[in-house]
C-alpha cells in the first residue's frame, strides 16, 4: 500500500486549502442555480430543457476536464503558446507543483477549483441558445467546445505561461476567460441557430419568475466562491473579492432597475434579478484590483449598460433569448476595461488604474486581452457550429419547437396538471369543484 504523503506535496497552509475546497463547492452550486435562473425565464414546455442542458454540462466537462482539458489550460506550453501540453493528461504527474503557481494548497485542490469554472461556462452559452437547440447537437456542441475553446483561453489568461498572463493583462477571476468568452459564443450559436419559431411577433413571457429570483439568489451565493476563492488563500484578498463582490452586485441591481423605472416607468423582480447577475460578472474580473468604492462604480455602469443593451436584439433582429450577450458578453467586458481606470495596488496586488495615477498601458492591455478573447472565441465557436449545423443539424423543428424542449426532446414534462384535473390527486379522488373549495376552506382557516 502507498503512503499517501510519498505520492503528494506537502500542505503547508491547511487553511488555504479548506477555503479553496470550500469554494470549489460553492461555484459548482452555480450552474444548478443558473439552471433555474434560466428555467424560470422560458416557457413552461422548455423548462426542464433547458435544466437538463445544464446539468448535463457537469458530467459531460467533469470527465474531460479530468482527461484532457486541465493539462491543456494549466501545463506548461506544448503548443506554441497556444495551450498547455497533454504532459498531466488524466490527471497524471500530479506530486508535481501547479505550473507557475507560487500556492500553498495541493495541485488536486486547484484542480478541483477550476474545474468548477470550467463546467459554468459552457452552460452559460445556453440563455442564448434556448427553445431550439437539439440536445444531441448540444452534447457534441460542448465537448469540442471546451476542449477547443475553453481549454486554450484559459492557458492564455489563467496559467502564469500563458501569453496574456505575461503581458500583464489582469482577470481575478475569470470575467474574459468565464463571461466574455461564453457569452461571444453565445451570441455565435443564435446566428447560427436563427430565431425560435414565432420571435419576436410572439410574447415568451418568463413562465416562472419566482424560479428566477431562486437561481438569481443561488448564483449571487456561489460567487462568493467564484471570486474569493480565486485568491486561491484565506487572506486579505479573498476579504477584499468578497466585499467587492457583494458590493458591485447591489450596485448593479440598483443601476438595472432605475434605468428600467426611467426607460419603461415601473422597476421588476426580473430586472433586479438581471441586474444582480450583470454585477456579478462585470465584477468578476476586478474583484481583487479594485476598492470598494471603486466596485460601487463598476457596479452601477454595468447594471446601466446591460440593462440598455438588452433592446440591441431586437433591433439586429438577433434572438439572444435571455440576453447572453447583454449580460455576459457586456458585461465580462466591461469589467476587464474598468480595471484600466478604477484598478488600485491597495488591494495588494495589480496596477493602479487611470483614476488612480497609473498610465494607459493598464487599459491597453485589458483591450487586448478582452479583443483576443472575444475574436477567438466567437470565429472557433461560428466553425465548431458550422460544422455541426452542415452535417447532424442543431436545429429542432418547428413541430419540435411547438411541443416544446421537454416532451419532444426528454419524454418528460415539468408540471403534469393532467392527473389533477382527471380528479386524483395523492391518492385520494375530487374534482376540480373539491379543490376549489379546499383551497376555499384553507383561506378561510388562514383568515
Amino acid at each position: 500500500m502507498i503512503h499517501l504523503a510519498a505520492v503528494q506535496p506537502p500542505v503547508t497552509a491547511a487553511g488555504d486549502t479548506a477555503w479553496v475546497l470550500a469554494s470549489a463547492a460553492l461555484v459548482l452550486l452555480m450552474t444548478p442555480g443558473l439552471a433555474f435562473f434560466y428555467g424560470g425565464m422560458v416557457r413552461g414546455k422548455n423548462v426542464l430543457g433547458m435544466l437538463m442542458q445544464n446539468y448535463v454540462a457537469i458530467g459531460i466537462v467533469s470527465v474531460l476536464w479530468v482527461l484532457v482539458v486541465y493539462s491543456l489550460a494549466f501545463s506548461s506550453n506544448g503548443f506554441g503558446g497556444f495551450a498547455g501540453n497533454l504532459h498531466q493528461f488524466g490527471l497524471a504527474h500530479m506530486n508535481e507543483p501547479v505550473a507557475g503557481e507560487a500556492i500553498d494548497i495541493p495541485p488536486l485542490a486547484f484542480v478541483a477549483f477550476q474545474l468548477m469554472f470550467a463546467v459554468i461556462t459552457p452552460a452559460l452559452i445556453t440563455g442564448s441558445t434556448a427553445d431550439r437547440f437539439k440536445f444531441s447537437a448540444y452534447v457534441i456542441f460542448i465537448s469540442l467546445w471546451v476542449v477547443l475553446v475553453y481549454g486554450p483561453i484559459a492557458h492564455w489568461v489563467f496559467s502564469p505561461e500563458g501569453w496574456l498572463f505575461k503581458k500583464g493583462a489582469e482577470d481575478f477571476a475569470g470575467g474574459t476567460v468565464v463571461h466574455a468568452n461564453a457569452g461571444a459564443a453565445g451570441v455565435a450559436m443564435a446566428i447560427l441557430l436563427g430565431k425560435r419559431k414565432g420571435w419576436p411577433k410572439e410574447r415568451m413571457r418568463p413562465h416562472n419568475v419566482p424560479y428566477v429570483l431562486l437561481g438569481a439568489g443561488l448564483l449571487w451565493f456561489g460567487w462568493f466562491g467564484f471570486n474569493a476563492g480565486s485568491a486561491l488563500a484565506a487572506n486579505n484578498l479573498a476579504g477584499y473579492a468578497f466585499v467587492n463582490t457583494n458590493t458591485a452586485t447591489a450596485a448593479a441591481l440598483l443601476g438595472w432597475i432605475i434605468i428600467e423605472k426611467i426607460r419603461d416607468g415601473h422597476a421588476t423582480t426580473l430586472g433586479a434579478a438581471s441586474g444582480a447577475v450583470a454585477g456579478l460578472v462585470a465584477i468578476t474580473p476586478a474583484a481583487g484590483f479594485v476598492s470598494p468604492v471603486g466596485a460601487i462604480f463598476l457596479g452601477l455602469i454595468a447594471g446601466a449598460v446591460c440593462s440598455l443593451c438588452t433592446t440591441i436584439k431586437f433591433k439586429l433582429g438577433l434572438d439572444d433569448a435571455l440576453d447572453v450577450g447583454a449580460v455576459h458578453l457586456v458585461g465580462g467586458v466591461l469589467g476587464a476595461l474598468l480595471i484600466g481606470f478604477f484598478g488600485t495596488k491597495a488591494t495588494g496586488i495589480g496596477a493602479d488604474g487611470l483614476f488612480y495615477g497609473g498610465s494607459a498601458h493598464l487599459l491597453r492591455l485589458q483591450a487586448e486581452g478582452v479583443g483576443a478573447t472575444v475574436g477567438y472565441s466567437f470565429v472557433a465557436t461560428m466553425i465548431i457550429g458550422y460544422v455541426l449545423k452542415k452535417t447532424i443539424g442543431i436545429r429542432m423543428t418547428d413541430e419540435q419547437q411547438m411541443i416544446g424542449m421537454d416532451e419532444s426532446l426528454h419524454a418528460e414534462s415539468a408540471y403534469d396538471f393532467n392527473a389533477l384535473s382527471a380528479g386524483s390527486f395523492s391518492g385520494t379522488s375530487f374534482g376540480s369543484s373539491s379543490l376549489s373549495a379546499t383551497i376555499g376552506h384553507r383561506t378561510e382557516v388562514q383568515a
